[in-house]
């Protein structure tokens, strides 16, 4: 957020990126909530809204609403609670549990309990169960029965996530951070320390209503991609515009357009790179002129394609 001061025919820039509370704030919980996702308790067996359910989404934190996991994960295992063989990169975090002989897991955004981890079983290819009680969890759900995933970076996550979230056919959007090497990154240690990941928005998107080209052409049109690890007054390494892709096609895309930009006589900085693990920024973040009524202060459209 940027605060413009009048001062005798000039105006005086302050930046408050950098400012913003560090107090977490998580949704309310239920006392039987709690108990589960606070306390560490367990559900009755067979007792969970998601235990048969088959839909097609996303799975996500009741706390904190992070993306925890893939309904394409999903399998019957026939014991009782919700059981998924993979994760979301990044998103669970495994750890000893209390009574010695389990794995617990734990949401790695904001250490809400989830359940446990089996391993070895035989059910999946994967021999992965992560058994999760159904009251730990939200769920985003695609009308159209499919679901895919973009990360872009392009300055301040809360304009890019601005342009976005507004398309039709995108589920939802979480701003965070990827790229770097500090493994749960807090927004403070992203700007002022040398962790080396970008601001950045994790989109979920229904492919048959709109493509991985146009979210792409998209973010090329609302930031100035010319620019090398600033973008308007924010400078530094976590500004930089990058694209990071989650499969091959996702990669040739992104190279298609940037291309196509460089022979219209642009000399695009973008970074094009493989997709690590995106870590979810902190709730006040989430969602950030939709909930304040603000307006971008350094991305607009520019059409370019």
């Amino acid at each position: 957020m940027k605060l413009f001061l009048v001062i005798p025919s000039l105006w005086a820039l302050v930046s408050f990126s950098c400012l913003s509370q560090e107090k977490m704030e998580y949704n309310k919980l239920t006392p039987q909530e709690k108990y589960v996702i606070i306390d560490k308790g367990t559900e009755r067996p067979y007792s969970g809204k998601f235990t048969d359910q088959k839909k097609i989404g996303i799975y996500t934190c009741k706390q904190c609403d992070a993306h925890l996991f893939m309904s394409e994960d999903k399998f019957d295992s026939q014991c009782g609670w919700p059981s998924f063989d993979d994760e979301i990169d990044g998103a669970v975090i495994r750890k000893s549990d209390t009574d010695g002989s389990r794995t617990e897991i734990v949401c790695a955004n904001c250490n809400g309990h989830l359940g446990h981890v089996f391993l070895g079983e035989g059910f999946t290819e994967n021999n992965t169960r992560h058994c999760v009680n159904s009251i730990s969890l939200n769920f985003i759900s695609s009308d159209d029965n499919e679901t895919d995933r973009a990360i872009f970076a392009s300055g301040c996550f809360w304009g890019t996530e601005y342009y976005l979230q507004k398309e039709e056919g995108v589920i939802s959007t979480t701003v965070g951070y990827i790229g770097g090497k500090t493994e749960n990154p807090t927004y403070k240690e992203v700007c002022n320390s040398n962790t080396g990941h970008a601001e950045a928005v994790e989109v979920i998107f229904n492919p048959k209503i709109i493509s991985y080209e146009k979210l792409t052409k998209l973010f090329f049109e609302t930031h100035d991609p010319t620019q090398v690890d600033r973008q308007g007054p924010d400078i530094g390494n976590q500004y930089r515009s990058e694209i990071f892709y989650t499969n091959d096609e996702q990669r040739d895309i992104a190279t298609k357009l940037k291309n196509i930009l460089v022979e219209k006589g642009l000399d695009v900085a973008t970074n094009i790179t493989s997709a690590t693990t995106f870590y979810p920024g902190e709730k006040y973040h989430q969602d950030y002129y939709q909930n304040n009524g603000n307006l971008p202060y350094c991305h607009r459209y520019i059409e370019r394609f």
